[in-house]
């Protein structure tokens, strides 16, 4: 075994000899922060009761009970979820009267779950009109 590939520090350019430079590589790695972040936001995704709930808040405002009432789930475990969603900044919310109405925000991790939606709808052949 190459006795360089035992040291975690390695910053040699010739690891195994092909002139991949691991410091460049280690430079564009973005921050740990981010990563953490990041995978917060994909796991959030990875429920399909959210993904549901996003599809019904692509490009609309509805309310706690309206979406309850669409995914057969009681109020309570709704909010549940869209609290996980809106502390990632993923949706938002506006009180009108007593309701809470929340809708895909506007936010960087906003528009990139309203661009995944949209990439899902057009390889499914939904488009924005019927929804």
């Amino acid at each position: 075994m190459n006795d360089k590939i035992k040291d975690p520090q390695i910053t040699s350019v010739e690891i195994h000899g092909h002139g991949c430079d691991v410091t460049e590589l280690k430079k564009a790695l973005p921050p740990e922060e981010f990563s953490i972040e990041t995978a917060s936001l994909f796991s959030l995704l990875s429920d399909s009761t959210r993904l549901r709930i996003l599809y019904l808040l692509y490009d609309r405002e509805v309310c706690v009970r309206n979406i309850a009432a669409a995914i057969d789930m009681s109020p309570p475990a709704v909010s549940h979820h869209l609290r996980s969603l809106k502390q990632l900044g993923v949706i938002s919310s506006r009180r009108i009267g007593k309701e809470v109405h929340y809708t895909i925000s506007n936010t960087a991790e906003g528009e990139l779950i309203s661009d995944m939606l949209k990439t899902v709808f057009h390889r499914r052949g939904i488009y924005e009109e019927d929804l």
